[in-house]
């Protein structure tokens, strides 16, 4: 049985883990994308319980604990086939949709490995910026879709679009 202090610990790590996974999927899925609040809860939990359990719970520092560092590495790799799974092109229509989806569950899971790691202060600020790139990031590109779109039909056909989700 864990101490006390140690498990209270690890819980709201996973708890903060899941309650971030889930804000990002909220905004998946408010924009109707295949990945939303469960799916990038629970890869956010997984990796916080992941790098939790390669760190052993241990007060060792991270640059002596190896094990971390090839969890982590299992994770980014385990995340890049699930993000592999959104990614649809259809050439017919030369778009590619779900790059942003698969980014953004890759980004999720490196916040959860950041509060598996009990990293509060950069696990807070990757968050903001997260949320703040998904927001204005959509408004930018939006607007220079209409921009796009106002050039005539010769300028357009004359370059290949790629449309992210």
């Amino acid at each position: 049985m864990l101490p006390l202090p140690i498990l209270f610990d690890a819980v709201v790590r996973m708890l903060c883990a899941v309650l971030i996974g889930c804000v990002i999927g909220i905004d998946r899925d408010l924009h109707g994308k295949p990945t939303g609040m469960k799916t990038l809860g629970l890869v956010s939990l997984g990796a916080c319980i992941a790098t939790m359990c390669a760190m052993g719970f241990s007060s060792y520092p991270l640059a002596e604990n190896n094990e971390v560092s090839h969890v982590v590495q299992g994770i980014v790799t385990g995340i890049g086939f699930l993000g592999a799974g959104v990614i649809v092109q259809n050439p017919r229509e030369n778009r590619i949709r779900g790059l942003t989806t698969t980014a953004s569950i890759w980004v999720t899971a490196a916040v959860g490995i950041l509060f598996g790691l009990g990293v509060w202060s950069l696990t807070l600020v990757a968050t903001v910026i997260l949320i703040v790139l998904l927001t204005l990031g959509r408004i930018i590109e939006k607007s220079l879709l209409r921009r796009w779109m106002r050039k005539p039909e010769h300028e357009r056909a004359a370059h290949t679009v790629v449309e992210e989700d």
